[in-house]
């Protein structure tokens, strides 16, 4: 789980929009280019090559949900 001080000062490195934490996947998500960072063993890939299009989040969620 990441800690509220170090979510409070990342940024999405493509836009330098907020990033949001989504617990559950254990990804930091960037609506502004709807696109999703992983986080592996507590520590944020913010590589812009790490990101993925936030519709792979979408599709595996309502896989999960069928």
């Amino acid at each position: 789980m990441l800690s509220r001080e170090l979510l409070e000062i990342l940024a999405c490195p493509r836009c330098k929009g907020d990033l949001t934490y989504d617990e559950r996947r254990n990804v930091l998500i960037c609506t502004n280019c709807r696109v999703y960072y992983p986080v592996e063993e507590d520590i944020p890939i913010l590589l812009t090559d790490s990101a993925r299009p936030l519709e792979e989040l979408e599709v595996e969620s309502q896989a999960e949900n069928s």
